[in-house]
Order: C-alpha cells, then sequence, then structure tokens
C-alpha cells in the first residue's frame, strides 16, 4: 500500500506538472457557470454540480493515464508492476476528484440563496442540505472514476474508442434509473422541490464497492496486458 501511495502522489504531480488537470477543470468550471446563478437554491445547485462532476472525474482518469510519456511510464511499470502504476494512476484521477467536489460544495454554498426552492413543503437547514449534497457529490465523483476506469485502457485500449466508451458510460451512470449517480442527484432534486433531504448514504457504499471492484479489476487486466 505505502508503493500505491507513492505511485499516487507521482501521478498527481504529473497531472500538476503537465497541466493536464486544467481542461477538466475548465470544462467544470464553465458547466457551473452557465448552469448555476447567484441566489438559486443551494439543494438545487448541489444536484447540478454533482452530475457535472460526473463526466469531469471521468475525464480526470483519462489525463491521469495518459500524463506519462510512453518511456517513462515503461521504466516505471518495469520497477513498480503494471498493476500498482495502473491503481496509482485512478487514485490520483479520485483525488482530484475529490478535491474540486469539495471545492464546488464550498462555492455554491457562497452563492446561493435559500436552501429549498420556494413553495417547498419544508425549509431544511444549511446543515442539512450539506450533509445530503456531501455525500452526492462523493457518489457523483465514484462514478465518474467508474466509468473512466470502464472506458479507458487497459479495458478498452484504442484511444478514439476510449473516448466515446467513457463519455457513453458517464452520461450511463447519470440517466439510468438505480444508478447510484442518477439517484444522488435525483435526491437533490426532488429535495429542492420539496424540502425533505435524505443523505444517499446507501448510495455511497454501492457507489465504492462497485468503483472498488471496477479498479481492480482495471489493474490487474493492466498486470496481465503488460506481461
Amino acid at each position: 500500500m505505502r508503493q500505491v501511495g507513492a505511485l499516487t502522489r507521482y501521478h498527481l504531480e504529473l497531472l500538476l506538472r503537465s497541466h493536464a488537470w486544467l481542461p477538466p477543470f475548465l470544462a467544470f468550471a464553465l458547466l457551473m457557470v452557465l448552469g448555476v446563478t447567484q441566489g438559486d437554491p443551494l439543494l438545487g445547485g448541489l444536484g447540478y454540480g454533482a452530475g457535472v462532476l460526473v463526466p469531469v472525474s471521468a475525464w480526470y482518469v483519462r489525463a491521469a493515464l495518459n500524463a506519462e510519456p510512453p518511456a517513462s511510464r515503461a521504466c516505471l511499470v518495469a520497477a513498480a508492476g503494471a498493476a500498482r502504476v495502473h491503481l496509482g494512476a485512478l487514485l490520483a484521477a479520485l483525488t482530484a476528484g475529490l478535491v474540486l467536489a469539495a471545492a464546488s460544495v464550498a462555492g455554491l454554498w457562497a452563492v446561493s440563496g435559500p436552501v429549498a426552492d420556494k413553495g417547498a413543503q419544508s425549509a431544511p437547514g444549511v446543515g442539512e442540505a450539506l450533509t445530503a449534497g456531501l455525500p452526492a457529490v462523493v457518489v457523483c465523483v465514484l462514478a465518474g472514476v467508474l466509468a473512466g476506469a470502464l472506458g479507458n485502457r487497459p479495458v478498452l485500449v484504442r484511444s478514439p474508442y476510449g473516448v466515446l466508451a467513457t463519455l457513453g458510460l458517464s452520461a450511463a451512470v447519470l440517466v439510468v434509473p438505480g444508478s447510484p449517480a442518477n439517484a444522488a442527484v435525483s435526491g437533490l432534486v426532488a429535495a429542492a422541490r420539496t424540502g425533505r433531504v435524505a443523505a444517499p448514504w446507501t448510495e455511497l457504499l454501492v457507489a465504492a464497492a462497485l468503483l472498488a471492484l471496477a479498479g481492480a479489476g482495471a489493474a490487474a487486466l493492466a498486470g496481465r496486458r503488460s506481461a
């Protein structure tokens, strides 16, 4: 685990030095500016921001996997093993997504108006909204990293297909009923209308379990394909 932690830090440094973190961040910022205005209800803004985090987190996976030059990556794989290197890249993307999620929640809190829509049946407090919003954005980051893990190498080797697969999977985890991300976003949107807030703890556990399985499988596949 110590070696995986070191590889995660290495991939985070690569994301920063290569500026590969910047395009997903700018896309997220642009979508938030277009979709949220100052004074909007907090719960609705949190739902919108959580949904946007899915494709952005998937993009971070692709950025982390491709930030390193092929020759340098070959040396790293020879030293640490392809499975550990791949897992480090996925954890780096997850870290970047979680940092962005925390920043988005803080920003939405700062610019929001009332907690729920005007005419909601009840008036929840800011604490209730944040208690539901924080796990919801984490669910969406986990779902986005899951989509990125399944839509890129080593699951899909060819880059053009990987882009389309990542976009398709990101859309699927948002719109398919029963998906943790769909349930988390829908819960926030419904809470904004009704004022009845419920934190998506079950969805968080399911999303974490699915990502753990997918990440372990992708890392194992990377080890076999590099052998």
